[in-house]
């Protein structure tokens, strides 16, 4: 029964290497375009700290909570650029497996697109972490006031 099961293969047809082609164009999209978003809070992210440090007030404790704003911003788009390069690799992977029929560019694509929903995954839960954690804070807070 495992000689069976070790035999078994999957072949991919020109139905699926179709639709793999498909596939790869908007994941090259969405990758490029979250590239481009990147960009764009990144620079949005310095001009702001810039405005906020000719414009901040004298009290050193507002200048500290500046730039810590502006800090925590930068962390997160650098977190958000993880499952970026992931898309981008997939993409760029699927394309060398779709049109030159590559296995190993293949099983590189799908590898870079488990690492894709990983990642996603991962954030997923943090970011539910937080708002039960939110939750509990607000209800907690809310028994103080009675």
């Amino acid at each position: 029964m495992e000689e069976q099961q070790e035999n078994k293969r999957i072949e991919i047809d020109n139905d699926i290497l179709k639709n793999l082609n498909t596939i790869r164009k908007w994941t090259m999209f969405i990758s490029i375009t979250g590239f481009i978003s990147f960009g764009v809070v990144i620079f949005f992210g310095i001009l702001t700290g810039t405005f906020l440090s000719v414009f901040s007030s004298p009290d050193e404790g507002l200048r500290i909570k500046e730039i810590a704003g502006v800090l925590g911003l930068l962390g997160m788009v650098l977190v958000y650029l993880f499952p970026i390069l992931f898309l981008f690799n997939f993409s760029k992977e699927a394309t060398k497996a779709a049109l030159g029929n590559d296995q190993k560019a293949l099983s590189k694509a799908f590898k870079n697109l488990k690492y894709f929903f990983g990642s996603l995954g991962i954030f997923t839960i943090i970011i539910l972490a937080v708002y039960v954690a939110s939750l509990i804070l607000a209800g907690f807070s809310m028994s103080l006031l009675n």
